[in-house]
């Protein structure tokens, strides 16, 4: 068997829609979306409705021992083909001697799916990752990047048969962020809001029903630092000093932290003429994302990139009191927007 750790999401989800069922899943990581979507794909589809009464069981890992958990996988299926398993919180489990001996000879009959969240399986239990690997699969899922959550956001999406344009895409990752629970949540409410005959997400609709302005939100003013547009940056900054909870300096540090900190690597690109090859070279999966990068560096030299970037992780330290005795948030984002734009 190939090495279970390199099977992705949509691979585990191919397999099980089409009725594939392993012995054992061992699903980790810091993303708990993933997780749970595989766990409630087999719990819903590995048996009938009318099956999982006497073949569906569900644990928790500090409730119950590893010998608990190999017993109750060692049960026989009554009147059903298999039965299901399913341990939360995995992570709790204090000793694995037990699981481990039936993981090396897992019943063919039962589906065990482990559920460790927030963090990942203890490397030196080698031999219990050996079994898991040989007999069952592994799947890390891991939190996805900020660059990566456009590429979801189109995807879900699509998927859902609705289209989104890159302005409505980027405007929810900046407002909701890399929490995927969260984040799948409010897609699906906009897409509950879209009427039959038009399944389209546009910039109104995102402030309609999420409630982020399309005309004073993150999105905007990183558009206007791309593109040094002084007095609509300062419109929008002026507008969040006066409305602190439309936004802060909280949430727009990290966002101008990320762009620069890309732009800085796509100095380094080996052909930056090209939008295609910028983008590969920032491990974008599509090259309207590297629109801003072309535009940015146009407007700001590789040197005055470096200075920015100091001056952000200056502004961010102040921001946490660091030798700031009471320089308050508002004033602190207006001091880094006018060192970026002048």
């Amino acid at each position: 068997m190939a090495d279970s750790k390199l099977v992705t999401f949509d691979a585990i989800m191919r397999e099980l829609k089409e009725g594939k069922f392993r012995p054992v899943y061992y699903l980790m990581g810091d993303e708990p979306y993933y997780i749970d979507k595989i766990a409630d794909f087999i719990a819903e589809h590995a048996l009938q409705p009318e099956e999982r009464d006497f073949n569906q069981t569900i644990l928790f890992g500090s409730d119950v021992t590893a010998a608990q958990i190999a017993d109750a996988a060692r049960r026989y299926p009554m009147m059903a083909e298999r039965q299901v398993v399913i341990v939360k919180e995995a992570q709790n489990i204090k000793q694995t001697e037990a699981l481990e001996k039936y993981v090396k000879q897992p019943l063919t009959s039962t589906v065990l799916v482990l559920c460790h969240k927030n963090g990942t399986i203890d490397g030196r239990k080698r031999e219990f990752v050996k079994a898991l690997q040989q007999n069952g699969l592994i799947f890390e899922s891991k939190k996805l990047r900020d660059r990566d959550l456009p590429p979801f956001i189109e995807g879900y999406m699509k998927r859902k048969q609705v289209s989104i344009d890159p302005k409505s895409i980027q405007l929810i990752a900046d407002s909701i962020g890399a929490d995927l629970s969260r984040l799948t949540g409010e897609l699906d409410k906009l897409m509950l809001a879209l009427p039959e005959q038009d399944r389209r997400v546009t910039p109104q609709v995102v402030e309609d029903q999420i409630g982020v302005s399309k005309d004073f939100n993150g999105f905007e003013l990183r558009d206007a630092i791309v593109n040094r547009n002084v007095f609509k940056a300062n419109q929008i900054i002026n507008y969040f000093d006066k409305n602190p909870k439309a936004g802060s300096i909280y949430s727009f540090l990290p966002m101008l932290f990320n762009y620069f900190q890309n732009l800085m690597i796509a100095y380094y690109a080996p052909n930056r003429q090209s939008q295609e090859a910028v983008a590969e070279w920032l491990e974008f999966r599509s090259s309207w994302q590297a629109k801003d990068y072309m535009t940015g560096m146009r407007n700001y030299s590789g040197m005055k990139v470096m200075q920015i970037i100091g001056k952000i992780r200056e502004i961010d330290a102040k921001s946490k009191g660091l030798d700031n005795p009471n320089t308050p948030p508002g004033e602190l984002m207006k001091e880094l927007i006018f060192y970026i734009l002048h």
